[in-house]
């Protein structure tokens, strides 16, 4: 792009999986859409430093956003991934109670994934667990037969092709510096040293989402919430893998505790941890992971499988979440906020979208262009 005024339909902010899950579906309506992303390439934050898990949907209290996403966006997601050739795995999972004191978290969370219509959950035995994994230390375990893992990397060039195929673009090294409301509706994006008029506006921004929010001239202060980050810390374990499935503990404040995911070459993993930041500036993250976190990560380790080796955890990766709750404080939901939150026809804001985000890209898409429906057409969508 080259310093000119451009007029657009459709202007989605961020290249993570979210996104371009969003200008897929844009571009495929019909309408002309382009992606700005500030950095070189797809996915350089929040969508290349997770997990990469498939969620089945188990955690989320029944009704909300992040579950009625995460249902509906694996859902939508396998078949997706199975068409597009993106290699994944359906694993499973097991989420375990080491002791007495946990199996009512676990038999909580199979309450809850049968109110949340999670498919095939069942509780088992510490023995019947064992049976299934035989490094495992538990008294109880539910089996999530539909939670896997996906290269994710490979999902977003798979939506890249789909956005170029349909008539999108995506323009990167182009950071949105600010934009403001125009008089007859339009949004106006300064991006890198260019300027663009839209009809539509998509701020999937994540770890920036509230700052480029903060910065559209005309939207109210209010409609913007707070942020909070929080930092998680993977390690890595070398060896043969001592599981086939995915293992989670019971779940503690702000994350779904230290569990091991196996990914599609094998490695055993293990993370995140959460390690609120003071610091809410997403430019300031620090992504080294330190090296003495590690303890903290045997002992969280060692209650699901007791065998893991002294020495043999190694600093891997880091990734941070774009919270809208702060520590001890009650997870907060996804916000998908469209002109009913805000008043402003075309806009669509994305806040805190993290786990699972990933999983429910493709759900959260089209939620976004229910939103941006004509007024009339949304009433009875």
């Amino acid at each position: 792009m080259s310093g000119d005024v451009y007029d657009i339909e459709c202007v989605v902010i961020g290249a993570g999986v979210v996104g371009l899950a969003c200008a897929k579906a844009l571009a495929e309506s019909g309408r002309e859409v382009i992606v700005l992303e500030g950095a070189a390439g797809v996915g350089t934050g929040i969508s290349s430093r997770n997990s990469e898990v498939i969620h089945a949907g188990i955690y989320y209290p029944t009704g909300s956003l992040k579950h009625l996403m995460c249902l509906e966006g694996r859902r939508l997601l396998y078949p997706y991934l199975a068409a597009r050739g993106v290699a994944h795995k359906k694993c499973g999972k097991l989420i375990v109670a080491v002791d007495a004191a946990e199996e009512p978290k676990i038999g909580g969370l199979h309450k809850r994934a049968l109110e949340n219509d999670v498919e095939n959950v069942t509780l088992i035995s510490g023995a019947e667990a064992k049976a299934l994994e035989p490094n495992l230390n538990a008294v109880a375990a539910m089996v999530s037969p539909e939670t896997g893992i996906v290269d994710s990397h490979g999902l977003m060039l798979a939506l890249v092709g789909d956005i170029e195929s349909a008539g999108g673009a995506l323009a990167f090294n182009t950071p949105m510096h600010g934009g403001e409301v125009l008089a007859d509706g339009r949004f106006l994006v300064r991006a890198g040293e260019d300027v663009l008029r839209c009809r539509v506006l998509v701020n999937a921004a994540g770890l920036d989402a509230t700052r480029i929010a903060n910065s559209i001239e005309g939207l109210a202060p209010r409609a913007v919430p707070k942020l909070t980050l929080a930092k998680g810390n993977y390690f890595g374990c070398a060896g043969k893998p001592a599981f086939s499935r995915l293992i989670y503990p019971a779940p503690v404040d702000g994350g779904l505790g230290v569990h091991l995911t196996v990914d599609l070459a094998g490695r055993m993993r293990f993370g995140p941890d959460v390690e609120w930041l003071a610091e809410n500036d997403p430019a300031k993250v620090n992504y080294e992971v330190n090296p003495a976190r590690a303890e903290s990560f045997y002992a969280a380790i060692r209650r699901y499988w007791p065998a893991l080796a002294d020495n043999a955890l190694t600093p891997d990766y880091s990734g941070c979440r774009p919270k809208l709750s702060a520590a001890g404080e009650g997870a907060a939901d996804f916000r998908i906020d469209g002109p009913e939150a805000h008043g402003l026809e075309g806009l669509v804001n994305l806040f805190g979208i993290e786990s699972p985000g990933l999983t429910s890209s493709l759900a959260i898409a089209e939620a976004v262009t229910r939103k941006l429906m004509p007024r009339a057409a949304r009433s009875v969508a």
